[in-house]
């Protein structure tokens, strides 16, 4: 069996992730190989592409979509793609009464309620094109509003949760559904520094450690996957969570397209996303529904 772990130019030979599955999943006696989703390559070729660090698709969102459609099978499955690479997916786990960080959509003008808040596109990842701002910073944050609705994106305004300073942000990584580990992502955006560009440029921004999952996490998680559509079949899952104001968490992410899955902070992770690959193979997991 052959598998292709879907990457991108900028990474031609993967993630760390992709280079852990690599090597588990030949423990498996599997073979897998990085591949960039935009090369020109007989895709039928593999038994299953399964995505991984597609992280340059976002201003190409719509041919990301049509090539995950495309694919004979791919997991995550193509109708998640097409709804979780738009965050407007987080009104509809609201409305499933998942608690959401409050987000305001396409505005008119920044917010008065909160003291500090983020703008940023629905369609993005590691933070592109996305700032905090605060008081004495509204004419920045009116113009960085105004130049994303000019670019004709779909803008989404949040309040900054000061927990994010202190505590962080907790992923729960999910394999085959169940919860596998946790991490903790360290400040992303700093105060005062506009828009900054994507993490990845950077790597002192939002460092990673080893983290445990509390009750509370884990019960906000299993409310936000089960609210997903079609998510029966969902190889990983991450789930982002931040404290709010009271101190429960909050979702400000549900990344089940592309998420690093942080194997190097989880000894074993990687041999279970590979036993999991391994059965989705078997099961013909991925095709078109």
């Amino acid at each position: 069996m052959r598998i292709a772990l879907a990457t991108c130019s900028l990474l031609p030979d993967g993630s760390d992730d992709v280079q852990d599955l690599i090597r588990a999943l030949a423990a498996e006696g599997v073979a897998a190989e990085p591949v960039a989703w935009d090369a020109d390559v007989d895709w039928p070729r593999y038994d299953l592409v399964v995505i991984r660090s597609t992280w340059d698709y976002t201003a190409r969102r719509d041919e990301f979509v049509a090539w995950a459609e495309s694919l004979p099978r791919v997991l995550n499955p193509a109708a998640i793609v097409r709804w979780n690479t738009d965050k407007r997916y987080l009104r509809d786990l609201a409305d499933a009464g998942v608690p959401v960080v409050p987000t305001l959509w396409d505005p008119d003008d920044i917010p008065s309620e909160w003291p500090e808040y983020v703008i940023k596109p629905a369609v993005s990842i590691g933070a592109g094109d996305t700032a905090r701002w605060g008081p004495g910073e509204e004419d920045a944050a009116r113009a960085h509003l105004r130049s994303l609705r000019e670019a004709g994106l779909t803008v989404m305004v949040q309040p900054y949760l000061s927990a994010v300073d202190t505590v962080g942000e907790t992923a729960l990584i999910f394999c085959d559904g169940e919860y596998s580990h946790a991490a903790r992502k360290a400040q992303i955006l700093a105060a005062g520094a506009g828009v900054q560009g994507h993490v990845r440029d950077d790597p002192t921004r939002g460092q990673v450690t080893a983290s445990t999952a509390t009750e509370a996490e884990l019960e906000v998680a299993r409310r936000a996957l089960a609210a997903v559509p079609h998510g029966d079949d969902l190889l990983y899952a991450r789930v982002d969570m931040i404290p709010g104001p009271d101190g429960a968490p909050m979702l400000i992410e549900l990344e089940l397209t592309e998420p690093a899955l942080y194997l190097h902070h989880a000894p074993g992770s990687a041999e279970r996303f590979a036993v999991s690959i391994g059965a989705a193979l078997a099961s013909g997991a991925g095709a078109p529904s």
